[in-house]
């Protein structure tokens, strides 16, 4: 449902909620279990509440995280041309680059697995008391904004569309085969942006504030 502004003298800034994307600021509205408050000017998603939201991002948080270990630890593909195969990790294919580029390796390997991994473990860390009713953790709002600004930097998602056009591009001078980390890496990405998609940041914030 969307909704609109107020006009008027504002007492405090406690009902208030600004859209992340367009800026505009809203009295903040009752919003039940399953539905959504969204920007009139831009249609963002501003307040999503879901019953036991929080344990299903722990669920889907530590899942990521298992994933990811997997999928550094066992073949993203094999390339086979002229009689020659090549099996590659994830950690391989992200420290490739050497000399000067050692630092373009680095910045790969952050990209895609360790910022994920900081991010994801940071929200554990914020919803753990949550959901079991105790206070929040100690500086746990901090770790939720570290969370927030590591967003931009999370690039999983980046990375497998970027190896999916190189690959194929690829396919016409080698046999590439998928390995186990390719399609690990795939549900990994998948349930990323489920973890975001089902996430209400409002809500989240909201319970730090006790």
């Amino acid at each position: 449902m969307g909704f609109g502004g107020e006009d008027g003298h504002v007492d405090g800034l406690d009902d208030l909620i600004a859209c992340p994307s367009c800026d505009l600021v809203y009295r903040v509205p009752d919003v039940a279990s399953h539905e959504r408050a969204i920007c009139a000017r831009c249609h963002t998603v501003l307040i999503s509440p879901r019953r036991k939201a929080g344990k299903q991002l722990i669920a889907l948080a530590l899942t990521v995280l298992i994933l990811i270990v997997a999928a550094c630890a066992f073949p993203f593909l094999s390339i086979g041309a002229a009689g020659l195969h090549h099996d590659a990790s994830i950690l391989q294919t992200a420290l490739t680059f050497s000399g000067n580029l050692s630092l373009l390796s680095l910045a790969v390997l952050f990209f895609i697995v360790v910022i994920p991994a900081i991010r994801l473990s940071l929200l554990i860390y914020v919803l753990a008391p949550i959901i079991r009713d105790k206070p929040p953790a100690p500086l746990a709002r901090e770790a939720f904004a570290v969370s927030e600004a590591l967003v931009p930097w999370s690039m999983a998602e980046i990375f497998a569309i970027g190896c999916a056009v190189a690959l194929v591009k690829l396919s016409d001078m080698a046999d590439v085969v998928y390995g186990p980390a390719a399609w690990i890496f795939a549900i990994l990405v998948v349930l990323v942006v489920a973890t975001d998609r089902l996430m209400c940041r409002y809500s989240i914030w909201k319970s730090l504030e006790t």
